[in-house]
C-alpha cells in the first residue's frame, strides 16, 4: 500500500461503496427473513385447514354416533 493519503473523492468512494454492501446485505437479509414468515404463515393455515378437516369430520361422526343411538 502506499503511504500517500487518499483523496476526499478516494475516501468518499469508499465511505459509499461500504454503505452500498451494507445496504445489499441488509436487503437479503429483509428478504430472507420475509420468505420465512411467508412460508410459516403458510404453514400454519395449511395446518388450519387439517385440523378444521378432522373436527368437522369427528363431530359428524358424533352426529352419526348418537343419531344411530336414538334410532337403535
Amino acid at each position: 500500500m502506499s503511504l500517500i493519503p487518499k483523496t476526499s473523492r478516494d475516501q468518499a468512494e469508499s465511505l459509499f461503496s461500504k454503505a452500498r454492501t451494507q445496504s445489499m446485505s441488509l436487503n437479503r437479509i429483509m428478504s430472507e427473513r420475509d420468505a420465512v414468515s411467508q412460508a410459516r404463515e403458510a404453514k400454519t393455515a395449511r395446518l388450519r385447514e387439517l385440523r378444521l378437516e378432522k373436527e368437522a369430520e369427528a363431530a359428524a361422526l358424533a352426529a352419526a354416533s348418537l343419531k344411530r343411538k336414538g334410532q337403535g
